[in-house]
């Protein structure tokens, strides 16, 4: 089983759960239609990996703020990267199939160290992610279409969030490639303190 940072814990999630289309700005950038309830995917464990790869010049980002749960109720924050083969989730999207092999490959969610965390504090969360030091996604509570109340409620209305599952909250706008080398720094705020920085240099 993979598993997940949490101070000097090594967590091994059952699954990682991500809402999709949950930011306006990057529904319109990769010209989607706005869907009418949440949208919610799984990752498998076997996706999760603390290593950032190189699949193909297909394979594009999307930096998310990310929560460790206990039940509903969450646990921790860090900051994850959801790698997506684009393409091949095009093609699925377009005949109405399943996205596992564009979401779910091994190694397509990249999840960094998780920090304890204050519940009632979620709204003064914020997310920077940097490539070679350039500021290309940033993200507010305030500028999630579903908050994390509604992606707990939803969620467990038809499955079962177990101890130590990730919820990967939706990306925002500035998604894209990246190529060998590429130097990521993912940071999660809570106002202006720092709560947690995770870097990768592309494999």
């Amino acid at each position: 089983m993979k598993s997940i940072k949490y101070y000097s814990k090594e967590i091994q999630p059952s699954k990682v759960i991500c809402i999709g289309r949950n930011y306006v700005e990057h529904i319109k950038e990769l010209n989607n239609e706005t869907p009418d309830s949440m949208v919610v995917f799984n990752k498998t464990n076997s996706a999760i990996s603390d290593k950032l790869s190189y699949f193909n010049e297909d394979t594009r980002f999307e930096g998310e703020i990310c929560f460790l749960m206990k039940g509903t109720s969450i646990e921790a924050v860090g900051f994850g990267l959801d790698l997506t083969h684009a393409n091949i989730q095009n093609k699925m999207k377009q005949k109405g199939l399943p996205w596992e092999r564009a979401k779910s490959f091994d190694g397509s969610a990249v999840l960094g160290e998780f920090v304890k965390f204050e519940e009632e504090d979620v709204k003064d969360l914020r997310m920077e992610l940097f490539i070679n030091d350039t500021l290309v996604q940033f993200a507010t509570y305030d500028l999630m279409i579903y908050k994390p109340k509604q992606m707990i409620e939803e969620i467990n209305s038809f499955m079962s969030i177990e101890n130590g599952d990730i919820i990967m909250t939706g990306t925002p706008k500035g998604v894209g490639t990246y190529v060998s080398g590429d130097i990521f720094v993912g940071k999660i705020f809570s106002c202006d303190k720092l709560l947690v920085a995770s870097k990768w240099k592309v494999e």
